[in-house]
This record gives C-alpha cells, sequence and structure tokens, in this order.
C-alpha cells in the first residue's frame, strides 16, 4: 500500500518556535496490519481510527512537523508514534493542538480510555497512563470527542485537516 501525497500540510508559525502545548494526531489506518513498534514488538493493528495524544513543551510546531514528514528521507524512528507513521497503510488525516504550559496529554489520553479502545503501553513510556493512542471504528466520533477533551482542560484549540490528493 502506498502513502498517500498530502493536498496542503498542517499550518505551522502559528505557536512560535518555543511553544510549549498538547496535541492529537487523528490517523487512519487502511486496512488490518500488524506493525513493529520498536521495543513494543510487532502489534496487531484494526483499520480504522487512531488517535495519538502528545506534548511538546518547547517546539509544539516543530514537534507535529517532524510525525508528518514523510518516513525516509533520514527520519529517525525514535517514539512509538514514528514507528506507527512510518507503515505505508496509516495516514494523517488532522491535527488538534493547543498552546499549553502544562502537560495536558494524560488528561486527555485518560478521557479518552472512557469511550475508545487503547492501544497498551504505546507512547506513554514516561508517564503512568496505559496508552497515549485510541482506536474507533469511525473517525468523526474520535474527532469530536478529543475536541471535547480540549475545551474540558478549558484551552483554546486548533485544528487542521489534512486531505488525501
Amino acid at each position: 500500500m502506498k502513502r498517500v501525497a498530502m493536498a496542503g500540510s498542517y499550518e505551522t508559525g502559528s505557536y512560535g518556535s518555543t511553544m510549549k502545548g498538547t496535541y492529537v494526531l487523528i490517523l487512519e489506518l487502511l486496512a488490518d496490519s500488524s506493525v513493529s513498534i520498536g521495543k513494543l514488538g510487532a502489534i496487531s493493528f484494526e483499520q480504522g481510527s487512531y488517535a495519538y495524544v502528545g506534548s511538546a513543551m518547547s517546539g509544539l510546531d516543530q514537534r507535529i512537523q517532524r510525525h508528518l514528514r514523510h518516513p525516509g528521507a533520514g527520519k529517525k524512528l525514535h517514539w512509538h508514534i514514528d514507528y506507527f507513521l512510518a507503515h505505508p497503510a496509516v495516514q494523517p488525516r488532522a491535527v488538534i493542538a493547543a498552546e499549553t504550559e502544562e502537560r495536558w496529554e494524560c488528561k486527555i489520553a485518560t478521557q479518552l480510555a472512557q469511550q475508545f479502545s487503547p492501544v497498551p503501553h504505546f507512547g506513554c513510556s514516561d508517564c503512568s497512563c496505559t496508552t497515549h493512542l485510541f482506536f474507533a471504528p469511525e473517525r468523526a466520533e474520535l474527532e469530536a470527542r478529543v475536541k471535547e477533551c480540549f475545551h474540558d482542560v478549558r484551552t483554546v484549540l486548533r485544528t487542521t485537516t489534512i486531505n488525501p490528493v
């Protein structure tokens, strides 16, 4: 399966190079897949939508851009999400982000865990959460709930939709 080229991209510059913040990547997996995720090993993923919750306490835009950069071209696979994004059946669909002085990723992850299926141990090696990656069969419900989570922590968010060419 070939990665779809993107028309447009995440809009950078609004937060600046040193802004702190929390973000959620909305991703679509086009087919059931087994993906090798670094030290976690091979994980079976179901076709559908995924939300990955992260934070960047310096350089929010740069972190998001790094995640969205096409694998290869010297991109080192460092975080669990890098391995997932490198799989050809994974397509970024939206970015929801907010400038935050505090790390809100665990609060958002905790809220998402109440409604969506968790991918155990994914993206949470630096906290006590069970995961930072969640599955939903339908993107619309997942994306709406993510936005509600940002509102629940009382922060202004920015959403960018990524459309396939």
